[in-house]
């Protein structure tokens, strides 16, 4: 099983502090040796395919040691996330702890006021009863609104058609207007023409 990663953030800053020293492409090696150590199940498979992974470009002394460098700072790392994560746990179960300890006391009520309770329920209980005893048979209403709208919309279309019929008799009178106006024009010019043609 895949062990819990730690915080990923401090131990990956280390690794990549790490793999720069050593002149390595950080976002390549990184995630490949942290995936590694995040899978791998025992120490010895985690220094085995670390040293196939580094060997590649560190010699053997050194990889031993980088990989034994890097093994030892993911142990630390894992130990104290695994600390924290346990610590607040336990902060959590005190709290809870705490909580179950609290008890709401219940008030007690006495037999006075119980009895006084009781009889303003039954007061109200007993003047609801009586203003229901008085009231009358609710008549039923028409609705009218279907109506009303419907009357409504033939205002519109009647005023409508009158308004309609008032701009066709506007524009009738203006266009005979227009034609007299037209003929005006045309005999005034005929007899300008007539004239012009007299005079020659």
């Amino acid at each position: 099983m895949a062990a819990p990663v730690p915080d990923a953030g401090e131990f990956e800053s280390w690794l990549n502090d790490r793999l720069d020293c050593l002149e390595v492409d950080r976002e390549v090696y990184g995630a490949y040796i942290l995936g590694v150590l995040q899978e791998e199940e025992t120490d010895a498979e985690k220094e085995d395919a670390l040293q196939g992974i580094l060997s590649a470009f560190l010699d053997e002394e050194t990889v031993e040691d980088v990989c034994k460098q890097i093994i030892k700072q993911w142990a630390e790392c894992r130990s104290r996330a695994t600390a924290k994560r346990d610590s607040e746990v336990e902060a959590i179960a005190s709290m809870m702890e705490k909580q179950a300890q609290i008890v709401v006391r219940h008030k007690e009520v006495s037999e006075e006021s119980k009895k006084r309770k009781e009889a303003l329920l039954a007061q109200y209980a007993n003047v609801t009863d009586e203003e229901e005893a008085g009231e009358e048979e609710p008549t039923l209403y028409k609705n009218t609104n279907l109506e009303e709208v419907l009357n409504r919309q033939k205002q519109k279309r009647s005023q409508a058609r009158e308004d309609a019929q008032k701009k066709k008799e506007m524009d009738k009178m203006q266009r005979e207007k227009d034609k007299l106006t037209k003929q005006d024009r045309k005999e005034k010019e005929k007899k300008r023409t007539q004239k012009g043609e007299r005079k020659r």
